[in-house]
């Protein structure tokens, strides 16, 4: 069986790269950071035109027609360019609600008594109760609003996917990061590259990154529920430790806010909540290898 992306499949993540290239550059970003809590609808728009929503609902219903493999590699660039808003719920709910798939409506869900983005939100899915109790939390994330509300719906694997592909992004971008710093930060004459400890850093980022790669590709081939729960441990594995040890490489300036990078590790921390968080997916795990 064949993992690589077909020629068909890079054009689309080449494309999606190059409409948040144009659309949510860092002064984007930088500017959700100085509005936070304020989702832009212009923006959810394009992405609903692009099909970004609508990647996996038959064309005959009007959307792309695609597969969870190439949604995968549609949020793997999402996470790479830490792009804010519900995307995962937007995404599976482009089928079912009126306005998802084109961006038109704004779709999040409860998450393990979790709700991202409520007051931006048009549609609230996976509870039957009334949000309007729900207790607004100081998210670590300034990107991700966050809302406590009753109840623990059940976990959506794809969701869980979605989310891991968003945490292969975030690492592949962390990797990024720290190799282009350590090739023009200067100490003691050369650059930090040079220094043993740096290149180690950079090259487990690399390896973590890799295996979390392997692994969500091949999840989103099988769709197996325990291909899901192993891909998901591996990237959030691979983002976390990747963005703070990007963070390493940037030293005290990482943590300013003209860097992203510690935006990287914030919105790792916020995604490795969803779908009951690691635990649910080392339970999961560990019961399909003991059968």
């Amino acid at each position: 069986m064949r993992f690589q992306p077909t020629e068909d499949q890079r054009a689309l993540r080449q494309g999606m790269r190059e409409l948040l290239a144009r659309r949510f550059d860092g002064g984007t970003l930088r500017a959700a950071v100085d509005a936070p809590g304020r989702l832009d609808r212009a923006l959810w728009r394009e992405l609903g035109d692009a099909g970004f929503f609508a990647l996996r609902v038959p064309e005959a219903d009007g959307g792309v027609g695609l597969g969870l493999p190439e949604a995968v590699l549609a949020f793997e660039e999402a996470g790479r360019a830490l792009l804010t808003g519900p995307l995962v719920a937007t995404h599976l709910a482009a089928g079912d609600v009126p306005g998802a798939a084109t961006g038109e409506a704004v779709v999040t869900a409860v998450d393990g008594g979790l709700v991202e983005w409520l007051d931006e939100a048009d549609v609230v899915r996976g509870t039957t109760g009334d949000v309007e109790g729900a207790v607004p939390l100081r998210s670590v994330d300034p990107l991700t609003p966050l809302h406590r509300v009753p109840g623990t719906p059940a976990v959506d694997p794809l969701a869980v996917l979605l989310t891991a592909a968003e945490q292969l992004g975030t690492a592949t971008r962390a990797c990024e990061l720290a190799v282009q710093h350590a090739r023009t930060r200067e100490q003691f004459g050369q650059p930090i590259g040079a220094f043993q400890a740096v290149k180690h850093l950079c090259a487990q980022m690399l390896v973590r990154a890799e295996l979390a790669r392997a692994a969500v590709y091949a999840a989103a081939v099988t769709a197996d529920r325990a291909d899901i729960a192993a891909a998901r441990l591996l990237a959030d594995e691979a983002a976390v430790r990747g963005a703070r040890d990007c963070l390493q490489v940037y030293g005290g300036m990482g943590f300013t806010w003209e860097c992203e990078v510690h935006l990287h590790l914030k919105r790792t921390w916020v995604r490795a909540q969803r779908g009951g968080g690691a635990t649910e997916s080392e339970e999961l795990l560990a019961a399909d290898l003991v059968a």
